[in-house]
């Protein structure tokens, strides 16, 4: 059975609605907003006052950590003064890691309790065991003990539960039957979710939070589709965990939590970030907007599945091409960026200013320019002649009046490769026969925007001696429109073109046109970037991208990167894991943050982890190389890998000792050196 009901349009999957307190999530409900509070638990005032701050900017439900008892039994004088103070509508819920007593104090005091399958009642300690098949069952029993009192509890009094799996926490006994994957956080769940089951509990929502998109996306996946299969409808909480801050963590949050919501999953959601956590609402609400307005209705026919896997990582193969003598695209290569310019008048100084920025490893490869007339074309030639262009290759948007014999000069002079894009529909054949042709003789490009529908008509060509001069792309639907969204779009296009054979580069355009809505402001454009971008990547789908809803050229080409890195496409700078402040936090997360950063963030291709405690800090170690976690007050635990090699540093020595840690690993680099 499909994790979904349509890979190219978003057509919400049918869940149960659970209700957390007057909250109801799920079934026809919207998208709800959540985060967490900061503040130290036992500080009931300070808690409070996070808690009414989050709800007067939209926050819909409101998390705060129980970490042990003492701190579970506050949460009865916050719900109180929180009530008190108007808000008795809002919800809370308890986050507890490691210990039932906590979760049985807290039940009783607020509408949801959250557990951590990885953590409670259970234990990690990245030891190395065989389990038997009568060892596991002895496992589950006792889980089934431990978790069986908060169950029966929560049904008697009306609360909700969510089955929360993190990546970085999976028990050793998951770990050494089902690994360090996404099908262990899916078994985590489920196993809890049946323990639930078992005495008819059903107001569960399931989570599946990694810090790295790619593994929480296929994870979430993989869970539906496992429900699906066992006829269960429990609704998701969304979010990449520990994404980080800024810019990075807002990319990140939106690759991982818009792929699932294109994909018609997904009830409620948080962005976490290194910030304060009502800078995670505006955010938070942005995505679920864009999200619910793609929706269709619920249910209803299925279409049949593309050929991508859902469920793991595999890169679409595509014909190498060479775009000069240090750039090329496809097969093994990185995804290439293209950089959109206003018009061939505007060439000089997009160059001029795209050579000033010193993009040394986030650089422009090409640009993408509109050429409508033969004059555009002649302005175009003058201005190449003259202006020293800090790109591989261009690409000339041309119009239908600018035919081959037209380009013809241009392409047989150039020194640099030219890619010629433009629309070509399915009763155009033979034009697109005759620019791959032209292209093939002067060994340039053909970019061909066209539809799905149009692949089968254009097949001759695309299958013809010609065929491996061309890309393909897409730009603004038909006129008619279309009901998929964009990264549905590419999804069809893709899959019309592996019907043909064909191994035609893929290049992934945002455009006005690829918009939910117009929308002028950076954070919706890095949004959309996100969804398309980002999800497509995440599916292996995508040789070349372009961010063209950004008219500045420095800030489109950083976007791009950026949004490649989120994806874990190509990597141009540090990658920083950093956990959203909570009451467990033991040092200052955003200032701490920001320091690592301003000292590290030249090591390209070195991965941080900066973590305010031990709850996921351990397994997010595993896909970092080295981490900087809080220990205990004051003191700090570095690691490579899972290891923890240094113990309860005082925390005025810990940036110092990291940055010695780096480079006894070989991996430091001056930042003079490392910008050259």
């Amino acid at each position: 059975m499909s994790y979904c009901a349509s890979r190219f349009q978003t057509v919400r999957r049918l869940t149960r609605e659970v209700k957390v307190g007057a909250v109801g999530v799920g079934g026809t409900q919207p998208i709800r907003v959540q985060s967490m509070t900061t503040s130290d638990t036992q500080d009931v005032a300070a808690t409070v006052r996070q808690s009414i701050a989050l709800a007067e900017v939209g926050c819909e439900i409101v998390r705060i950590t129980a970490p042990n008892v003492a701190a579970a039994r506050c949460l009865r004088d916050i719900r109180r003064d929180f009530t008190a103070a108007g808000f008795g509508h809002v919800p809370l819920v308890a986050d507890i890691h490691f210990l039932p007593a906590a979760a049985m104090e807290a039940v009783e005091h607020v509408e949801k309790v959250r557990i951590n399958p990885g953590n409670y009642a259970d234990k990690k300690k990245f030891a190395v065991r065989e389990y038997s098949d009568s060892d596991y069952e002895v496992e589950l029993q006792r889980l089934h003990d431990a978790f069986s009192p908060l169950v029966k509890r929560c049904r008697e009094l009306g609360r909700a539960l969510r089955v929360g799996t993190n990546h970085g926490s999976l028990s050793d006994r998951v770990m050494n039957r089902y690994g360090d994957t996404p099908l262990g956080m899916v078994e985590s769940a489920l196993e809890f979710l049946r323990i639930a089951e078992a005495h008819s509990f059903r107001d569960i929502i399931l989570s599946m939070k990694s810090s790295n998109p790619k593994v929480m996306i296929q994870a979430y996946r993989l869970l539906a589709q496992r429900m699906a299969a066992e006829d269960m409808h429990y609704p998701l909480h969304l979010g990449v965990t520990e994404a980080g801050d800024g810019e990075d963590g807002r990319i990140k949050s939106a690759i991982g939590i818009g792929s699932l919501l294109l994909d018609g999953l997904g009830d409620t959601i948080r962005v976490s970030l290194t910030e304060d956590s009502v800078y995670e609402i505006p955010v938070a609400r942005a995505i679920a907007e864009k999200a619910m307005s793609r929706w269709r209705d619920q249910g209803g026919a299925t279409t049949p599945p593309d050929a991508i896997d859902p469920f793991s990582f595999t890169r679409r193969v595509s014909t190498p091409v060479e775009l000069s003598a240090r750039c090329r695209a496809g097969a093994d290569q990185p995804p290439r960026v293209i950089v959109r310019v206003a018009s061939a008048a505007e060439l000089p100084a997009a160059a001029a200013v795209l050579a000033s920025a010193k993009l040394i490893d986030t650089p422009a490869e090409g640009l993408l320019v509109p050429v409508a007339t033969p004059g555009d074309l002649a302005e175009l030639c003058a201005t190449a002649a003259r202006t020293d262009l800090p790109v591989d290759f261009l690409v000339l948007e041309t119009a239908p009046a600018l035919t081959p014999d037209i380009l013809q000069p241009l392409l047989a002079l150039t020194r640099g490769k030219i890619v010629v894009l433009r629309r070509f529909t399915g009763a155009e054949a033979g034009t697109l026969a005759d620019f791959a042709a032209l292209a093939a003789r002067h060994g340039h490009f053909v970019a061909c925007e066209a539809e799905a529908d149009d692949i089968p008509c254009l097949s001759p060509v695309i299958t013809g001696a010609d065929g491996e001069r061309l890309w393909f792309t897409l730009g603004a639907p038909p006129a008619a429109g279309d009901t998929a969204h964009p990264a549905g779009r590419y999804r069809r296009l893709v899959e019309s073109l592996r019907f043909t054979g064909s191994r035609a580069p893929v290049w992934i355009r945002n455009t006005a046109g690829t918009a939910v809505r117009h929308d002028s402001s950076f954070l919706s454009r890095l949004l959309e970037a996100s969804f398309l971008t980002g999800g497509l990547l995440c599916d292996g789908v995508g040789d070349l991208v372009s961010i063209e809803t950004d008219a500045d050229p420095v800030r489109a080409t950083r976007l791009a990167y950026n949004v490649l890195q989120g994806a874990g496409a190509r990597i141009s700078k540090t990658e920083f894991v950093a956990c959203p402040s909570c009451g467990r936090t033991l040092f200052d997360l955003q200032t701490t943050t920001q320091r690592i950063r301003a000292q590290t963030g030249h090591l390209k291709g070195v991965k941080i982890a900066i973590m305010g405690c031990i709850v996921n800090g351990p397994g997010e170690m595993a896909d970092a190389d080295f981490g900087y976690v809080g220990g205990a007050p004051g003191k700090i635990n570095l690691y490579v890998g899972k290891e923890c090699v240094q113990y309860n540093i005082p925390q005025a020595e810990a940036d110092a000792r990291l940055i010695a840690l780096i480079r006894e690993h070989g991996k430091w680099a001056d930042a003079a050196a490392a910008a050259t």
